[in-house]
């Protein structure tokens, strides 16, 4: 697997938000099961530079490297492939873009949007909170903006 240092700012990110942290024994399981997919992962019979990790428990980061070889269609379609079987191996989900995620005390949160839009209108959630931005499509991106104020995402548009 690529190292995560090497790759360049424009590498391509996807991130699957679980939506449910995962144990400590499903992080120790899916961690090198991510990492080694990562390694065999190829777009038209080319190695790609890619890296995959678990950030908090909660999300299942892919990264590749387009500079050498572009991720086809195709090598996307068997990423979803793979996300979709472990999800179902696990009992998550892991593709509901609709499940929002923020920090509160140090830890992950998760809520729908109709939780999290209550939890704005409490004061539970404020413009402050720091919210992860699961649509950063690029490893500066993620680096710089992955996590920011709710006030500075497109998640005030759903409170």
């Amino acid at each position: 697997m690529t190292s995560y240092e090497s790759l360049p700012p424009e590498t391509r990110v996807w991130i699957y938000q679980s939506n449910r942290p995962l144990t400590e024994e499903e992080v120790k399981l899916v961690k090198p099961n991510v990492q080694s997919f990562a390694t065999k992962w190829i777009s038209h019979s080319r190695d790609l530079r890619a890296y995959a990790d678990v950030y908090h428990n909660q999300f299942i980061v892919l990264m590749v490297d387009e500079s050498q070889a572009g991720a086809s269609g195709c090598s996307i379609d068997s990423s979803v492939h793979y996300l979709q079987s472990l999800q179902r191996e696990l009992g998550i989900d892991l593709f509901d873009r609709m499940n929002f995620a923020w920090k509160a005390n140090n830890a992950v949160r998760t809520a729908n949007r109709d939780e999290f839009a209550r939890l704005y209108q409490t004061g539970e959630v404020t413009d402050d909170t720091l919210v992860f931005d699961n649509l950063v499509n690029t490893k500066a991106a993620f680096e710089a903006k992955w996590v920011k104020p709710l006030k500075e995402s497109w998640h005030t548009r759903m409170v």
